[in-house]
This record gives structure tokens, C-alpha cells and sequence, in this order.
């Protein structure tokens, strides 16, 4: 298959936009896979902001990263991604955002709509021209389903001229598949 997954999806479009050097933020470090994914793109030249609300996500993002020699590169910051402009330069090339809750964790604490749109909102500030925010949208099972309605909602109503957005849904697999959201922010 060509794409697997959103997050294949998402990874993709970052490794087509994301070099050597460049300022990076993962708003959801979670088990910290994209974070690891983003520090081997940006190397030692480059910054990634890690984010998570939770002990068990940051803990677990920073041993992933030292068993990869990548720690160097990244910032963990433990608080909610609607406040990224408090710790995060403007210029970002790319933030990805993995919708939903920390796997092996507690279902009770997961994203939320309100600060997720808030956390959009200010990524597309922080943004260069150019570059791209990933949401992996993950709403099956116990939690998501209206956070993923007002994301889509709120997507929509991006002006066009500030941003392009497009949506990769995977429309004929069961047990609600994540669904992509791609936004590049105009030059």
C-alpha cells in the first residue's frame, strides 16, 4: 500500500518539508514516536518543542529519545498545546498533532476540542509561510467522536487565503480510521 495510516500520511508530507536545522513542534508528544520522528529530521541543528499534559507521556517521550541519542534537539514541555505560544518562537516549519489519547494510558485524559482548535489557531501564527500543521485525527472507541466533528468544523473554516487544507479520510476501512488533516499555511 502506498499510505498505510494517517500518521503515515502525516509523516510523509513533514519528510517532504522538514530539513536539517529547522524549528519543529510535536503538540502531542504522547509515547513520543513523533517526537523521536521530528529530532532525526531536524538533527542536532534543529529545535523540537515536545508537549503533553502528562508525567507518564513526558517520561516515556524522554527515554525513547535517549535510547536514540536524539534528546539533545528537544525541549519537553509539560503543558497543554493551546499554550505553545508561551514557550515557541514564531518561524515553526511543521507541527504535528496526534488527536486522541496516550496509548497504554488513561482513556479519561485525552484531547479536547476546545484546546485543540485554540492550539490550531496559534500554530498557524507560529507558522512560517510555507509551512505545514499534521493532525492525525483518532475518534474510534471510548472517546473523540466530537472532537473530531468540531475539528472538522473548524478546518472548514480556515480562510483560504491564510491557509490550504486538506483532508485524507479513509472511507472504506472499519473501526472509524484516524483521518489526516493537512494545513500549509500560505507564502
Amino acid at each position: 500500500m502506498f499510505f498505510k495510516n494517517a500518521l503515515d500520511i502525516s509523516h510523509r508530507i513533514i519528510e517532504m518539508i522538514v530539513a536539517k536545522g529547522d524549528i519543529v513542534v510535536d503538540a502531542t508528544a504522547g509515547n513520543g514516536n513523533d517526537t523521536l520522528f521530528l529530532a532525526k529530521l531536524v538533527g542536532l541543528e534543529g529545535k523540537v518543542f515536545a508537549f503533553d499534559i502528562q508525567d507518564m507521556a513526558l517520561e516515556n517521550t524522554k527515554k525513547r529519545l535517549e535510547n536514540n541519542s536524539t534528546d539533545k534537539s528537544v525541549i519537553l514541555i509539560k503543558d497543554s498545546h493551546e499554550n505553545m505560544d508561551m514557550h515557541v518562537p514564531k518561524g515553526i516549519k511543521a507541527i504535528m498533532f496526534n488527536l486522541g489519547y496516550l496509548p497504554g494510558g488513561d482513556h479519561s485524559i485525552g484531547t479536547k476540542a476546545a484546546s485543540t482548535i485554540k492550539a490550531i489557531e496559534k500554530s498557524l501564527d507560529l507558522l512560517k509561510p510555507g509551512g505545514v500543521i499534521m493532525i492525525a485525527v483518532y475518534y474510534g472507541g471510548d472517546s473523540g467522536f466530537d472532537e473530531k466533528e468540531a475539528i472538522m468544523e473548524y478546518v472548514k473554516s480556515i480562510d483560504y487565503k491564510k491557509a490550504i487544507v486538506l483532508v485524507h479520510e479513509f472511507v472504506n476501512q472499519i473501526n472509524c480510521p484516524p483521518i489526516a488533516i493537512c494545513i500549509e499555511k500560505c507564502r
